[in-house]
């Protein structure tokens, strides 16, 4: 018997497993997958010379992220590498937006969008620079942020306030219009809220489109040096210097609950593994309350909120390259940067969302691509690019906004045709680029998830990023914490607050809960009845 069970390897539940090893306890890790890392991970399969990341890449979130600096993985050997430049949106026309990890550099190439565009893009620095550290802490704590958000709230009066506030909750396109004249600004406030599944008139998308940008000037949009892989195998050896265990191949059936606790697990080849304090789950939210626990043991009210309201995010198709030379971007300034996004303007993102949102098949996509070797030579030889795209496309297809009739099956011909047409996208703005493959690799919907469950239909953000799931919303309407209604039991996938990327909160979160234990689930039971007695009251 050990102390805590930890259901899935990836990056959540390993800082976890981390941070009760660093308590003392003892702790076993059951990995479905033949090996760790969830969606970070890397390997060689489309070309023996070539690294590819085979789901995330970039990880400004990790860099970021004070629960994985205090873990200090470079001591397990871990190196960041960044490209020239982070991030470029180029145009059809020649034209290309740059965000460069210098304000000014990036500032100076959007006035040549609109004069005065780079003193607006100074002025959300500024505002960045005074709240940033504080809003960090708020995302990385758990719900309700009270220290953080107090310090938070003090800081944002000096910048602003309620303004400041409706600011973040802007919508992309709104806020684009509102701080810039020209195109460039707003392409790249839009593009990077995009990295989640939030349209350019999404409510939240303009506060998220401006965080990722900020980011992506404070800590780059780094990569691990050999591959995404380099990160989890950080974590992995850290974890097992402490004395936990991952053990791969192990996948959970069903969380044992008997008298209202987590007692341990089962798995798929029958054997139980017993946790003596606590069980964590990396998981998404519908695997854990619809199939790993019993119902007899859970509210009725939250499975019909998970039947009814728990919505995913975007699917998403992604396609691998090894590529035989650089890529022959015809805007220049695409060239250095780690990051590309692909799309025509902010009326394109938005047709582009719009089509999803209808259920149908983009016929232009939005490509958001990586160019690897640029930001790590180890990747690939001298010479060559390591390069991948990804898209969205909706969870269930009504129809093909293209012409290859794609229906959702996702079978060889469909996934040929939407990596032609992905390709093609990527063509536009680098003419030339099919010439330089050597080697290509898709990942459909259906693949992805066959490759980590948690990634269900291809969502890679554990449910929508949309405001109507965030906080105490996380996953269904009352939540926001690890806790669940089984006591021992947390939730530390990012399908709890706050949500998705490579940043470790929700196990971290999920792991400081279970060492806090039965103090804070008496706390919450008081608090619980006392709003309970209060509706009574009020109803009555």
């Amino acid at each position: 018997m050990v102390d805590a069970v930890v259901i899935g390897a990836g990056p959540n539940g390993l800082v976890a497993a981390n941070l009760l090893a660093d308590a003392g306890w003892s702790v076993e890790v059951l990995e479905e997958q033949p090996e760790p890392g969830g969606a970070v991970r890397s390997d060689r399969e489309v070309d023996p010379a070539f690294v590819t990341d085979v789901f995330s890449a970039f990880y400004p979130l990790a860099a970021a992220s004070p629960v994985l600096r205090a873990l200090r993985p470079e001591d397990e050997g871990l190196r960041w590498s960044h490209a020239p430049r982070v991030l470029a949106h180029p145009l059809p026309d020649g034209r290309c937006a740059v965000l460069d990890r210098d304000p000014d550099a990036t500032a100076a190439g959007l006035d040549a969008f609109a004069p005065g565009d780079g003193d607006a893009w100074r002025e959300l620095c500024a505002i960045w620079n005074r709240v940033g550290a504080d809003l960090l802490d708020c995302l990385f704590t758990p719900f309700p942020p009270v220290r953080a958000g107090m310090r938070l709230l003090t800081r944002a009066r000096a910048a602003g306030g309620v303004r400041l506030a409706r600011q973040v909750l802007l919508p992309a396109r709104r806020f684009g219009e509102e701080h810039f004249a020209g195109e460039g600004g707003r392409l790249l406030v839009a593009g990077n809220a995009l990295h989640a599944d939030l349209s350019p008139e999404s409510a939240l998308g303009g506060g998220f489109g401006w965080l990722m940008s900020m980011l992506a000037q404070q800590v780059g949009f780094p990569v691990p040096v050999g591959g995404a892989s380099a990160l989890t195998g950080a974590l992995v050896r850290r974890l097992e210097h402490r004395g936990g265990a991952v053990r791969c191949g192990r996948r959970v059936t069903e969380v044992v609950v008997r008298d209202g606790r987590a007692v341990g697990v089962r798995t798929a080849a029958g054997d139980a593994v017993r946790a003596r304090r606590a069980v964590l789950a990396d998981v998404s939210a519908p695997a854990l309350f619809t199939h790993l626990v019993a119902a007899e043991h859970l509210p009725p009210r939250l499975l019909a909120d998970l039947r009814r309201g728990f919505q995913w995010d975007f699917s998403t198709f992604k396609v691998d390259w090894a590529l035989d030379g650089p890529v022959p971007w015809a805007a220049e300034g695409a060239a250095s940067a780690g990051t590309v996004h692909l799309a025509d303007g902010v009326d394109d993102l938005t047709r582009f969302a719009a089509q999803i949102a209808t259920r149908h098949v983009p016929d232009r996509p939005f490509a958001l691509f990586g160019q690897m070797t640029t930001a790590d030579r180890t990747r690939s030889p001298e010479g060559t690019e390591a390069a991948w795209a990804y898209t969205h496309v909706p969870q269930d297809v009504r129809g093909d906004a293209g012409d290859d009739g794609l229906t959702g099956a996702w079978d060889r011909r469909e996934q040929e045709a939407m990596a032609d047409r992905l390709e093609a996208r990527v063509a536009r703005y680098a003419p030339g680029f099919q010439d330089r493959v050597r080697g290509r690799r898709i990942l459909a919907p259906p693949t992805l998830q066959a490759m980590d469950a948690n990634l269900r239909g291809g969502a890679i953000n554990g449910g929508t990023t949309a405001l109507h799931q965030q906080l105490l919303f996380r996953p269904t309407p009352g939540s926001g914490r690890p806790e669940t209604p089984v006591e021992g039991l947390y939730l530390a996938s990012s399908a709890a607050h706050p949500g998705g990327g490579v940043h470790g909160a929700p196990g971290a979160n999920a792991a400081r809960a279970a060492l806090r234990g039965p103090a804070v689930r008496a706390v919450l039971g008081c608090v619980r009845r006392a709003a309970g007695r209060r509706a009574r009251d009020d109803g009555g």
